[in-house]
């Protein structure tokens, strides 16, 4: 380790002196550049990933001086994943650098791939709000690149997070629009089900019993084969429970469901939201008796 440091340094101080010494103007750089390279590959074998990163910045530069633009956004994703080990806000403006980058030379997918990195590294450090907006971007540009199952990844993340925080008109219309789409596919087809159920529980949580009925109808005419699954039933059964405002027929329903297909963690922090909805207004009812 102490062998790789030391070598690291000694390749860094070679590249410092060929950017401070003389020399025709591009090849000084390429020059710095490989030592530059050779220096955080010793930092990484070293482990000492600050030193890799800023070293790899140092690369970046000396390949925007040349103009190669590629190279410079491929050190900068580099910096970036050995920052990821250190500092999650220096590898997010590294992967930043990268994707302007990535644009400036048409490389759309890329940019859309390190959008997204960003995204999960903000969800990694539970800032929702950030990663919403990156998924958001990242889905954006997959979609323009017709990478459309990428796409649909980070949509659906949008979809979970907004209604993490409350937002679920726009979840609901998310998981909707994904829901349509994958309908035009045989190979996506199995997932609609899924992106209904989401939808349906989202108009769950808004309690509006209207709503949630109109939905139904509205999803059982967008697929067919909907009304036939255990899905639409679960939303149906949520929707009567509410409607009568019977807690024990909500609990005896989800976990009929559940023992069959157990529910994700976001599943049921959406049915207990609903839950408590419920046993408020069967207390209002109490109350009120």
């Amino acid at each position: 380790m102490a062998d790789q440091l030391a070598k690291g340094e000694e390749f860094e101080k070679k590249a410092e002196k060929k950017l401070n010494g003389w020399g025709l103007f591009g090849s000084k750089y390429e020059d710095a550049a490989d030592l530059f390279d050779k220096a955080a590959n010793s930092y990484k074998l070293a482990k000492s990933w600050d030193k890799a990163g800023s070293t790899y910045i140092k690369l970046a530069s000396c390949y925007l001086k040349v103009e190669s633009k590629h190279e410079a956004a491929q050190a900068y994703t580099d910096a970036a994943n050995a920052y990821k080990k250190t500092s999650i806000k220096e590898a997010i403006s590294c992967m930043e650098q990268a994707v302007n980058l990535f644009c400036d030379i048409g490389r759309l997918s890329m940019a859309a791939r390190y959008l997204k990195e960003i995204a999960e590294l903000y969800e990694s450090d539970q800032n929702i709000e950030l990663a919403i907006g990156y998924f958001e971007k990242a889905a954006d540009f997959f979609q323009n690149e017709e990478v459309t199952t990428s796409a649909n990844q980070c949509k659906q993340k949008v979809a979970q997070f907004a209604a993490q925080l409350e937002q679920y008109e726009k979840a609901i219309k998310i998981y909707e629009e994904i829901a349509r789409h994958s309908l035009k596919s045989n190979l996506l087809k199995y997932g609609v089900k899924g992106h209904l159920l989401n939808a349906g529980l989202c108009q769950l949580c808004k309690g509006d019993i209207v709503a949630i009925t109109k939905a139904l109808e509205e999803y059982q005419d967008l697929d067919p084969t909907f009304s036939g699954t255990r899905e639409c039933r679960l939303l149906a059964d949520i929707a009567s429970a509410i409607d009568e405002e019977d807690v024990t027929k909500f609990t005896d329903v989800v976990k009929e469901f559940d023992s069959m297909t157990p529910l994700d963690p976001w599943k049921t922090t959406l049915l207990l939201r609903v839950k408590e909805k419920l046993k408020a207004k069967e207390m209002e009812e109490d109350d009120l008796t």
